[in-house]
């Protein structure tokens, strides 16, 4: 995207992000933790996306063993999932780890890339945008989406 059109791909508004979480149906979340690590962010908040109805695709970071989590299969890259576009990739990496994650993103063209509560980068944002991926960044997709759920 030329110009400033990529900034339309930049999600703001505490309302469009609601609504976005409330609607996703299928989600990739990169850097999920597999059971063991249950009190983890990066897994808990999975398995409540999950237990809200949509279906969760698992892409581990670490844990070279598992195979499946949270009941569905591994895969190792986003843009080996089969099932396109994701809905949402939920992502749980630090945001010094992003860049490392940018052309596999880009190649597998989700709808939206959702960065969690306490991770922004810029740079990283604006690739996402001009490449057409609608991002959101700073906020947990298990509260919009219990909010956005709540409202139903």
């Amino acid at each position: 995207m030329s110009g400033e059109a990529w900034r339309t791909h930049i999600v703001s508004r505490p309302d469009e992000a609601v609504e976005i979480a409330g609607k996703a149906q299928l989600v990739g979340v990169l850097g999920i933790a597999p059971e063991a690590k249950a009190d983890r962010p990066a897994h808990f908040v999975a398995k409540a996306v999950q237990a809200s109805g949509a279906r969760v695709i698992p892409i581990p970071v670490y844990y070279p063993d598992a195979t499946t989590i949270l009941g569905e299969r591994v895969y190792r890259k986003v843009a080996d999932v089969p099932e396109r576009p994701l809905d949402v990739l939920d992502v749980f990496r630090r945001p010094e780890d992003l860049h490392l994650h940018l052309d596999d993103i880009i190649q597998a063209k989700p709808k939206v890339v959702w960065l969690q509560s306490g991770i922004t980068e810029p740079a990283f944002e604006e690739e996402l945008a001009r490449a057409g991926i609608r991002v959101v960044a700073d906020r947990c997709l298990k509260v919009d989406r219990a909010h956005a759920l709540s409202r139903l």
